[in-house]
């Protein structure tokens, strides 16, 4: 078993969470770091446990002091926040904690979401990536595609009304679920073979139509595929509870993602297999998956 510590922030976010069983299958928990702004909101109580706030160098200091690799959750998207100081806070502890080598999962984009709503959040990814880049630490930029998990959820809350709606057009995008960004930004973690490397963690590229297309045959759904114009979707991202309460600025935001898709910028080539030694599992194996553990749930 690997006996590098690895350090790991967002620990109580999805991917956060969904890295740590992929970490203790092949290290001792105690050589795990799990850093969340509330260290007793992790689930995991066998890893070790430590508070750490992006808006508190300090705190993330302290928090990666011993690791080896510190896997870098980039910070989510929240109206009248900069991320980009946020996330620099991020890198300057790591180096002052004497961290090796660090790993940030950023967003693919293959540049032409550069004409979309989304390219102001890309813009701060971007800007962390060179981040990492220029600290002097080992480094891979891990670019993650869109999750596949988001994406079925809704239409899943969409079947009652029999139409999912969104302004991706025609758009082909990659797609996969959290738990295989996971098991690769794992791996990752436990090899030095990817350094210095910007990868693309990405799946199928699909049409929004395939994919509701998929969802209908696995889940049993019922529902079609309608494209709206940009605007429309805002007003539709609006009356969704969890968006509104964030604000016009965040549903432009995620609006711009549809855009992006409509454009292209997410069908990009997949470095999946190079980092974890077999193929991405197709889109409808990983819908599979997920209708199992919801059934479980």
């Amino acid at each position: 078993m690997t006996q590098r510590t690895i350090a790991l922030t967002g620990a109580t976010g999805r991917l956060g969470q969904a890295i740590l069983p992929y970490l203790k299958a092949e290290m001792d928990p105690q050589h795990i770091i799990a850093i969340a702004r509330d260290p007793n909101a992790i689930s995991d109580k066998e890893v070790t446990c430590r508070a750490g706030d992006y808006a508190d160098a300090d705190s993330l200091t302290t928090a990666c002091e011993g690791a080896d690799t510190l896997i870098f959750i980039s910070a989510p998207v929240v109206v009248g926040v900069d991320r980009v100081p946020l996330q620099r806070n991020v890198v300057n502890a790591a180096k002052a904690a004497g961290v090796r080598k660090i790993i940030y999962t950023s967003v693919a984009g293959s540049g032409a979401e550069k004409d979309t709503w989304f390219w102001d959040t890309q813009k701060d990814n971007r800007a962390t990536e060179e981040d990492v880049k220029a600290s002097g630490l080992a480094w891979i930029i891990a670019r993650n595609a869109l999750y596949l998990d988001l994406d079925v959820k809704t239409m899943k809350e969409k079947a009652a009304s029999g139409v999912y709606q969104n302004n991706g057009g025609e758009g082909l995008a990659g797609y996969i679920s959290i738990d295989e960004i996971a098991f690769a930004t794992a791996k990752l973690a436990l090899s030095d073979e990817h350094n210095s490397k910007t990868v693309n963690i990405i799946g199928d590229v699909h049409t929004q139509q395939e994919l509701v297309d998929m969802a209908n045959d696995i889940f049993g759904f019922n529902i079609r595929y309608e494209s709206m114009s940009d605007d429309d979707n805002v007003a539709r991202m609006m009356q969704l509870p969890h968006v509104a309460k964030r604000g016009e600025q965040v549903a432009r935001m995620l609006t711009g993602c549809f855009q992006a898709i409509r454009a292209g910028a997410y069908n990009v080539p997949s470095d999946f297999e190079a980092i974890t030694g077999r193929p991405c599992k197709p889109v409808k194996e990983m819908m599979i998956e997920l209708r199992d553990a919801w059934t479980d749930a």
